[in-house]
Order: C-alpha cells, then structure tokens, then sequence
C-alpha cells in the first residue's frame, strides 16, 4: 500500500465549493477515494456529541528497516512521556509496529501487532490498521490524531480540545521544528506578509490533525483510513470536506526533531529544505527556548 497522492489545489477548491451545495453534486467531480469517503460521512449528518477523550494513533517503524532499534525506542519514550505530562489524563495511545517496544506501565498506552510482511515502506498500511483497529477500543466520542513515533505534544495540548469542544477537530498550525544536530529550534506559523517564507506546522509535520470520531457512526473508520493514506497537506482539505472543518489550536502545540538518525523524511530524502527552514527560522530569544524546554520533554 503505497501513499495514496494529493489531489491539485484547484480541484480540491471545486470539490469542497460543490460540497457546501450538496454532497452529491460534489460526487459528480469525479472525486478520490478519500474524498469520496469525507462526503459520505458529511452526508450522514450525526448530531456531535461531547468529545470525552484524545486518541493517538503511532504508526511505528520496524526495527528491521532502522540501522539503531534502540534509538529508536528512545525517540518513542520521549513522545509517550509527551503524552504522560498532559495536564488532562483524558487520552489513550495505541503503537503499531512488528514487535512490541518497551512501553511504560500504564493502562493508557498499548501495542497493535503488525505482520504485514508486504516490501516497502509499511506507514500507510499501519496508518491503516490503527484506525481499522478502533472499533475494537470501546471508544467515547473523541477526538483521533495519527502521532508520529519522534515528535511531542505541548502538555496542556489534550486540556485545550477536550475544554473547547471543536465540533469538527484541530489543526497545528504553529509548532516549534527542532534540529537535533545542531540543536537549534524554529517556530513554524502561518506566514504573514511580515514574516514570509513561513511555513504552518501542518504543512512541515505529519502530528498536526486531530479529527472528531464518533465510535457510533462507521462512516468516520472509513474516513480516518482513507485520510490518512495521504500526506498531512491533506488533511485540512479532506476534513472541510467531510464537513468537519478543522480549528487552530491556540498554542505551539508539536515539536518536531530532525536529522536524528532514523527520521522517516530522511529515509524518503525529504528533510533537507526542514533543516534550511530551522537555519532560516531559527529562535534566538533565550525566554522563549526555556519555555519550549518547560513544555516538552527532552527529546
């Protein structure tokens, strides 16, 4: 199962413009697969229900594709601890990955095996199986974020959208874009006239969506699986899509590190315009990259 490809900006445009017409006359556009799935659940109009809890899902690389498993599995404790600092205890993560890692003692985290013996890059298939998989949570309504297995979450991240009930989710617009090899940390926001050249953190990093699940509707397994066979760029389009229009979050609320060792933008050879990005953008203010220190573990 390979990434399934973007759709051009101009035709998600025309798509999204007919939806808010009529879903079925979006329909007739001759839409992909996973647009296709958002206009069936934004055809099923389900009353939201209060979102209980937040959801990650962690597709993880196999230590068969990585030269350094341990590293690895560090990477990974940092973001589980991310999750562990939360100021709200109302989340639950599941990694999926061929063999078990070390996972800390707690009831919020568990291991979805994966054996998939398919050659290739497995993500998408993980992204796959993890959301198939979340029927068989016994779920709340909630919210679903596809977390990669090296990045972390700002600690008051699930406090801000369980507090605010998003109807349709949230979106990371900013988020700190941190280079391991050097150490140095760029903010990552929207650009503006004054600052251009920016980049959104949606648009550098793959944790960067949390869409609103409803476990009573099938219709949002179909549409989180085929969501997430796409790049991150996509996410806002197929949300607004499904009518489930993605919210800023109010915070820097994801770091993402590159260039330490076993990056999966590295193995695709995507990384090197994200490590001129933190040269460009880099913080030099010493407050700022102390409070950047407070909000996140050491990764």
């Amino acid at each position: 199962m390979a990434q399934a490809p973007a759709t051009p900006k101009a035709r998600r445009w025309l798509l999204r413009a007919a939806a808010t017409l009529h879903p079925a006359l979006a329909g007739r556009l001759g839409p992909a697969a996973s647009e296709r799935a958002a206009l069936a659940l934004r055809a099923a109009k389900r009353p939201v229900r209060a979102a209980e809890r937040l959801t990650f899902l962690i597709p993880l690389v196999g230590p068969g594709a990585v030269g350094d498993w341990t590293a690895v599995t560090t990477r990974l404790s940092a973001t589980l601890q991310s999750l562990r600092d939360q100021t709200d205890p109302r989340w639950q993560a599941v990694i999926c990955c061929q063999d078990r890692p070390p996972l800390p003692d707690d009831p919020r985290l568990s291991w979805l095996p994966f054996d998939d013996p398919t050659p290739g890059n497995d993500k998408w298939r993980k992204l796959a199986a993890l959301c198939h998989h979340l029927p068989r949570m016994d779920l709340p309504p909630g919210y679903v974020m596809s977390f990669d297995a090296d990045d972390l979450l700002h600690r008051g991240a699930v406090a801000e959208m369980l507090t605010r009930q998003a109807p349709g989710g949230y979106l990371v617009t900013q988020g700190f874009v941190m280079d391991h090899a050097t150490g140095q940390v760029a903010l990552a926001q929207p650009q503006s006239l004054a600052v251009p050249g920016q980049k959104a953190l949606w648009k550098l990093c793959g944790s960067c969506a949390a869409l609103y699940h409803d476990p009573a509707e099938p219709l949002s397994v179909q549409f989180l699986a085929a969501m997430t066979a796409h790049e991150h760029r996509m996410f806002p389009h197929l949300a607004a899509l499904a009518g489930r229009r993605l919210q800023p979050l109010s915070m820097p609320a994801v770091l993402y590190v590159l260039n330490h060792g076993e990056n999966f933008g590295a193995r695709r050879g995507r990384v090197g315009f994200k490590t001129r990005f933190v040269d460009r953008f880099r913080l030099t203010d010493s407050a700022r990259l102390e409070s950047v220190g407070a909000d996140f573990p050491a990764p």
